[in-house]
């Protein structure tokens, strides 16, 4: 069989993770061959573990060893920066089948994963306290807040992912009596430290606003709408505080 260079790499790499094997018999039954293969392939599974930490805590290592090496066969790494592998990963334990008694798994993950993009998130300056009150009160109506790439939220509908989350990232005791609620999550990276904090469903509407690029009063609306007891201020000195928003 006569290979371009680019077929060859292509079918070295589906070879390498088994989804081809037949592509290349005279290479895959070396032993070396076998030996760079189950390296490659421990080195993604390793990979995959060391990027969703809470969920190694909630299920063991063992059974996210399992899981991840399943995973690797059918979603292979494409990019060399590991760290931004297994963005498929929350939707690959929504449909395991081996993850149905653990409905909440798939969310857990989503927020290891909002950790990681956060860590890896290029920095910038963060909007402080005093330049939000040095805005003009007759412009701060029109006025849109850019948020920093190191900020990084999601609602969680009829589960307590942001508390399951916590408490295993934090190796705290979830609490006895959970109650099985809605949650937000909030993770944002300061210069020096990567913090997270709960949420509302209207702070994460006006996040989501804001990400569109709605000036702050649309913005505002957004957050009441879905939560009219909203205090807006409140809300905003936590958001400042977390810096979640850019200098302007």
């Amino acid at each position: 069989m006569n290979l371009s260079l680019a077929g060859f790499q292509d079918a070295f790499i589906s070879a390498l993770y088994g989804k081809d094997p037949e592509s290349l018999p005279v290479l895959t039954e070396q032993s070396g061959f076998l030996v760079y293969r189950n390296t490659v392939m421990k080195g993604a599974s390793d990979a995959l573990l060391a990027n969703f930490p809470t969920v190694e805590r909630l299920v063991g290592t063992e059974w996210l060893q399992a899981a991840a090496a399943r995973y690797v066969r059918q979603f292979p790494p494409t990019d060399a920066r590991l760290l931004n592998y297994g963005k498929g990963f929350p939707d690959f334990l929504d449909a395991f089948e081996h993850a149905r008694d653990l409905p909440y798994l798939g969310n857990v993950a989503r927020i290891d994963l909002l950790w990681n993009e956060a860590h890896g998130a290029k920095d910038e300056p963060a909007l402080d306290v005093t330049a939000f009150a040095a805005i003009e009160p007759e412009l701060l109506a029109s006025v849109r807040l850019k948020l920093r790439a190191t900020a990084r939220w999601k609602w969680f509908a009829e589960q307590p992912a942001y508390t399951l989350w916590r408490c295993n990232r934090e190796q705290i005791d979830v609490p006895a009596e959970l109650d099985w609620v809605s949650e937000g999550v909030l993770i944002s990276r300061s210069t020096t430290f990567i913090a997270w904090y709960p949420l509302s469903i209207g702070e994460c509407a006006f996040l989501d606003a804001c990400a569109a690029n709605l000036p702050l009063e649309d913005a505002a609306e957004y957050a009441i709408r879905a939560e009219p007891e909203l205090d807006l201020m409140n809300m905003l000195s936590r958001l400042i505080a977390a810096n979640v928003f850019a200098a302007q």
